[in-house]
């Protein structure tokens, strides 16, 4: 039974739809067709019902897809990263990530993947709209706080973050004479948007309620952190992103009873993407940059 038959069967069972494997694979869909219809004759009975929106798979379908589970992009994956190893890897490689993300936690750690002869096209978008680009074949990796439940997308750990709240050097200065949860509940909050999905496990955490709402909401924590130090009021950031602007005395961290639980940050790719050898290199080097 050929691989490239079983890979066609792989992407149509995970798309459901025979146009749609054929431009993951690269493929005209003719050619799928084909694939589907020769490895039919060879398991002897139908893999898919075709209906007007795509294709359904048969029981025999799961079966099969269930039996290769993810050995097949395994496999391709190691293939991949032994020619990147042994041949001068170029190419194009499509990363995304949120903005403040992007900015202060991958992009300083991106030479290694210039040095091995790679162009970066870099993209910006938040989980709903990383996991997308990623299902769609417009980017090759993302990173992100959160794991894909899509059985198409595969992931690795690769750093995190400790959420810490802080001030401005005044500000922090009337906080530090005051109990901590009066002082919190008197001053002038900011954060990422109303719902204070940052915020919220520290407030939980150190066991701490605000009454109101947050004076300013921005949805990019480089602004954030920018009107915290410009006295507007305090926040909870990540520890990467304001670890600078603390040793420089732009802001003071707010110090409490207990840290926040760590966010793990996750490089995140479509398990089909790894068979060719750029995005396979590409994703070594980055696992291996971000996870120092």
């Amino acid at each position: 039974m050929s691989l490239l038959l079983l890979r066609s069967f792989v992407e149509v069972y995970r798309h459901c739809s025979l146009s749609d494997a054929a431009r993951s694979l690269g493929l005209t869909q003719p050619a799928v067709s084909q694939h589907i219809a020769a490895l039919e004759v060879q398991v002897g009975l139908p893999l898919f019902a075709r209906h007007s929106r795509g294709v359904r798979p048969t029981a025999i379908a799961d079966d099969l897809a269930a039996t290769i589970g993810t050995s097949l992009d395994t496999a391709e994956s190691a293939l991949a990263q032994v020619r990147a190893r042994s041949h001068l890897v170029t190419g194009t490689v499509h990363i995304a990530a949120p903005a403040d993300m992007l900015a202060d936690y991958v992009l300083p750690r991106l030479a290694p993947l210039l040095d091995a002869g790679l162009d970066l096209r870099l993209h910006v978008g938040g989980r709903s709209a990383l996991y997308a680009l990623l299902l769609e074949d417009r980017v090759h990796l993302g990173l992100t706080a959160s794991r894909p439940e899509n059985p198409r997308l595969d992931c690795v750990t690769v750093g995190g973050e400790v959420p810490i709240a802080v001030a401005g050097r005044e500000m922090a200065r009337r906080i530090a004479v005051l109990p901590l949860a009066e002082a919190l509940q008197r001053e002038p909050h900011l954060a990422y948007d109303l719902e204070r999905p940052l915020m919220r496990s520290w407030l939980e955490t150190n066991r701490i309620v605000l009454n109101r709402l947050p004076v300013l909401t921005a949805p990019d924590l480089r602004a954030l952190r920018n009107a915290v130090a410009a006295g507007l009021g305090w926040s909870v950031l990540p520890d990467y992103l304001a670890r600078s602007a603390v040793e420089r005395g732009e802001l003071v961290r707010i110090e409490t009873p207990h840290d926040a639980p760590r966010n793990d940050f996750n490089l995140v790719w479509a398990r089909n993407s790894l068979r060719h050898p750029r995005v396979a290199r590409a994703r070594e080097l980055l696992h291996a940059a971000l996870s120092e």
